[in-house]
């Protein structure tokens, strides 16, 4: 009598798991946090006379300078995306969620301040700019989103409810 080779059990998520989504969105907060805040940070002026640079000059255009707000916009950023460095290295899903939390607040505020201040920038200025602080919104909100279950935990699920 020969046994029947035993079925590999069904992969289920873990409690821990995060989407790819969710790592790729992470993975960019680190470096929109790297870019924005070692620059403003350590370099106050130039951020505050050139960012973002490629896309235009917005920060000079929203006021007059002061070194004290710029180098806190860099430390935030800076606290930002040393917390999201520390949820590549644990990765869990309420670290992720915790991480989303804490994006999404700031990149909807950021966002609401500047769509309501757009009048002293071009059209092209405007349009860039609440466009990239959408993305940012994006991002936060991805961590936000629990990966979905595998198609085999959740056929296990329904065959233990009938």
């Amino acid at each position: 009598m020969t046994a029947e080779p035993q079925a590999a059990p069904p992969r289920t998520s873990s409690p821990d798991e995060v989407g790819w989504w969710q790592t790729a969105a992470l993975g960019a907060s680190i470096v929109i946090a790297a870019v924005v805040g070692v620059w403003s940070y350590a370099l106050p002026q130039e951020f505050f006379d050139h960012f973002p640079s490629v896309l235009g000059e917005w920060v000079s255009q929203d006021g007059p300078y002061n070194e004290h707000l710029v180098r806190d916009h860099g430390a935030m950023y800076l606290a930002l995306g040393a917390a999201s460095v520390a949820g590549v290295v644990w990765r869990t899903r309420v670290g992720f969620r915790l991480l989303g939390v804490a994006w999404t607040v700031f990149g909807i505020l950021h966002f609401a301040y500047h769509v309501t201040h757009l009048g002293h920038m071009s059209t092209s200025d405007a349009v860039a700019q609440t466009v990239v602080l959408g993305v940012a919104v994006v991002l936060g909100v991805l961590l936000l989103i629990p990966p979905r279950p595998h198609v085999s935990s959740v056929r296990q699920s329904a065959g233990r409810t009938s």
